[in-house]
Formats: structure tokens, sequence, C-alpha cells
């Protein structure tokens, strides 16, 4: 299905990308603040670890990623994540020993 016009041009203004223009997302920093399970981290994550989401995430263990990478994209669209701060989102990782508890805060420039 295509939104373009009877005559297959798109009507003026259409052409304009959805959401916040890639320039203009604001950067997000992801910081291990806490851990509530009793074993290691499995990728060596400890509180204190810190990461720039768009250069470093595959530094990042990619099960943490995945639970972060909604609350990081409500934050980055000017959305907040119920029970936090404006600008910040807490969540854990899924490993049930280990249970490291990330921030994630857009980063002023």
């Amino acid at each position: 299905m295509s939104n373009a016009g009877e005559d297959g041009v798109k009507p003026a203004g259409e052409n304009r990308p959805l959401g916040v223009p890639r320039g203009k997302r604001p950067r997000i920093r992801v910081s291990c603040v806490d851990q509530l399970g009793t074993c290691r981290c499995h990728h060596g994550h400890k509180p204190g670890d810190v990461f720039d989401f768009d250069r470093d995430r595959g530094k990042m263990c990619s099960m943490a990623c995945h639970v972060g990478f909604p609350y990081i994209d409500i934050l980055r669209y000017g959305g907040t994540v119920p029970g936090n701060e404006p600008g910040t989102a807490k969540f854990c990782c899924p490993e049930v020993d280990t249970l490291n508890v990330w921030l994630a805060e857009i980063v002023d420039e």
C-alpha cells in the first residue's frame, strides 16, 4: 500500500522522515548503578561501568541491551518512563543470579 496520489507522486510535505531526525536524537549514557544478585556478571559488568549507548553498546552485555532498548527508545523520542525522573530510566539485566541495575539517561550537550 502506498501513500502516493493517483499520479504516483506523494503530496507536498509527505517526504519528511518520521520521528526525530537522526542527527537530533539525544545521546544516551547507560551506567551500571547497582547489583542485587550474589553472582558475578558473566559479561564482567559491575557497578560503576559507564557506556555511551551509540558508541559502546557492542561492549555491553546483549541481554542488558535487549532489556534496556525499549526504555532508551522512549527517552530518545521524548517520552518518560513511569516511576523515573524525566530523562532517565532504570532497568535490570535478566540474569537472575546477577541482577545488575542499569540507569539510562539523556546526556545534555
